[in-house]
């Protein structure tokens, strides 16, 4: 698979990043940095073929970063379901993150916030 067809590929999926040399396999979605919890990333990754080798060796990074696909992860039903309502949550949590700073008096909106 040369091309990237859809943002949120599946877990499992074997990806190399633009100006990488090592793969990696995506782990889990929308992923908020340790380092800077204001920075959300599109995923998390161990390196391919070796795995998860400790926690502090995870791998996080944007849909657009993603320069080549190997192998497309697992899918069923079930994930498919999954990627639909991950991507509502994301649009939902970005379309407040634009109004917040603008509104953030307003408890209704709040109260939206609170309950993602």
């Amino acid at each position: 698979m040369n091309e990237i067809s859809e943002k949120f590929l599946p877990i499992g999926t074997v990806v190399i990043l633009k100006g990488a040399s090592k793969r990696v396999m995506i782990t889990g979605f929308y992923v908020v940095s340790g380092n800077d919890t204001n920075k959300v990333y599109d995923y998390c990754g161990c390196l391919y073929p070796e795995g998860s080798i400790s926690s502090s060796q995870v791998c996080l990074f944007n849909h657009d970063q993603i320069d080549k696909v190997f192998y497309k992860g697992y899918e069923d039903d079930e994930g498919i379901e999954y990627h639909k309502q991950l991507k509502e949550v994301i649009e939902k949590a970005q379309q407040l993150a634009d109004i917040l700073p603008k509104k953030s008096s307003d408890s209704k909106l709040q109260d939206e916030v609170e309950e993602l």
